[in-house]
């Protein structure tokens, strides 16, 4: 049952190209976000589309593939772990960021 602890599985697509950054050592961080789509039918009967966008960081061999493979409007799965995080920025607000850390993503959708 540990398993299922803040574990996070989402099918989306990217918004854009993922921003890649290598680290010290050879190590690499992919960033980017992905939207997820609900569609649901209001009161009206009218068909409602309620799109949820998602920041998800990866890190070493996966942020290698997605460098390598991945790119803006491709429809990816991915699972990890919700993270929360706080910085200060420049204007001196304390900001506040989701994540998930994705540990495992799949390619969908057409080559």
């Amino acid at each position: 049952m540990s398993t299922l602890r803040n574990k996070v599985q989402l099918i989306g697509n990217l918004g854009n190209d993922p921003e890649i950054i290598n680290l010290d050592g050879g190590r690499k961080l992919a960033k980017f976000s992905i939207a997820t789509n609900e569609t649901y039918k209001n009161q009206k009967g009218e068909k409602i589309t309620d799109t949820q966008w998602h920041n998800i960081v990866a890190w070493g061999k996966t942020a290698e593939i997605i460098e390598n493979y991945v790119t803006k409007g491709k429809e990816v799965a991915i699972e990890g772990k919700l993270t929360s995080r706080s910085y200060d920025a420049k204007e001196g607000v304390k900001r506040y960021i989701t994540e998930v850390v994705c540990n495992e993503l799949v390619m969908l959708g057409s080559k």
